[in-house]
């Protein structure tokens, strides 16, 4: 039999909010979860949510893969970096960033120092599943995205951990997430 752990009260989740001083950053691969989980986490936080990918859409008034396309990564990566840093200014709430993000030396140096980056990790068989549901991820184009995603991770996990914080995400629900993100951020504050 397992015993879940008890959920933090509102008095916890409040005390909580009142100690975080700049935003909480969730980095991790695409499809884990940040966004969906980003959202749950600044409702319970009473915080502000910023998805940076739909911020940098915005900026350049088109969609990542045609900005992909159009100018290539490089080109993303440094719009990324300057939409992350904007967002950074604006003070605590959470943040979402895309699956590569904090790989960027530059970016993740900017989201260390100016945030709490917590890395949401999942195994690669929800990562292929939760990434299969839309067709809008230009970096899985062109091959298997199995073999990509495993790549990816492999790749990306020495740059991920260097995030203070690390919550596994699984393929039950984005909940389970949001509190063991809760419990992480009331430990290490």
């Amino acid at each position: 039999m397992t015993i879940e752990p008890p959920e933090l009260s509102d008095a916890a989740i409040k005390s909580l909010t009142r100690r975080l001083d700049r935003p909480v950053v969730l980095v991790g691969m695409m499809g884990v979860g940040k966004s969906t989980v980003g959202r749950k986490l600044s409702a319970l936080l009473g915080t502000s949510f910023t998805d940076a990918d739909d911020e940098i859409e915005q900026s350049a008034h088109m969609p990542i893969t045609d900005i992909f396309e159009v100018f290539g990564e490089p080109y993303f990566r440094d719009g990324e970096r300057r939409v992350i840093a904007r967002i950074l200014e604006a003070g605590p709430g959470v943040l979402a960033t895309g699956g590569g993000a904090f790989v960027q030396p530059e970016t993740r140096s900017l989201i260390l120092e100016r945030g709490i980056a917590v890395w949401l990790d999942s195994d690669v068989d929800t990562l292929v599943e939760r990434t299969g549901r839309r067709d809008t991820r230009p970096l899985l184009r062109g091959g298997d995205p199995r073999e990509i995603i495993a790549r990816l991770k492999r790749e990306r996990e020495p740059a991920y951990s260097q995030a203070p914080i690390k919550v596994t995400s699984t393929a039950g629900p984005h909940q389970n997430a949001v509190l063991d993100i809760l419990k992480a951020l009331d430990a290490w504050l």
